[in-house]
């Protein structure tokens, strides 16, 4: 069952210049150990392609934001919530501290998209309420009901 969606649009031009006026401070404000040490190895390399990562990491982080329906209040926080990628790509949500302990109590599994261009990034992150595990028992009352196929 869907629990929540949101979206979210970055100007990565924004992004640029709140790197200029507060320097690393900034990405190390928005960004986990894991997505930081990512950002450095990138902004050394291809400063561009440094700015647009931390885009869509902010945007990410916006788009789940608005789909578990907490904005950025507590539990959620910019450092808790990580944006990483499984090996064939996709993106991912992880998630740490109090955060993880809020989400994982209610059931909920998180979906996430997200794509940047030269101006801007932005992602769609959908949050579902996984269903309770069925027992592994067919109920008796219930097994009048069942087909079985020969």
């Amino acid at each position: 069952m869907i629990y929540g969606i949101g979206t979210d649009i970055c100007d990565v031009r924004r992004i640029a210049a709140s790197l200029l006026r507060h320097g690393e401070r900034f990405a190390e404000k928005v960004l986990a150990d894991g997505e930081l040490a990512t950002w450095r190895e990138r902004q050394a390399r291809w400063p561009d392609r440094g700015v647009r990562y931390l885009a869509t990491r902010f945007s990410a982080k916006e788009a789940f934001s608005k789909a578990v329906g907490l904005g950025m209040r507590m539990p959620m926080t910019w450092r808790a919530c990580e944006v990483a990628k499984l090996a064939s790509g996709q993106p991912v949500i992880v998630l740490h501290g109090g955060l993880k302990v809020w989400f994982d109590a209610r059931g909920l599994t998180a979906h996430l998209s997200v794509t940047d261009e030269t101006d801007y990034a932005a992602s769609f992150c959908v949050v579902e309420r996984m269903a309770p595990q069925l027992p592994s028992a067919v109920d008796p009352l219930q097994q009048n009901n069942l087909q079985t196929f020969p």
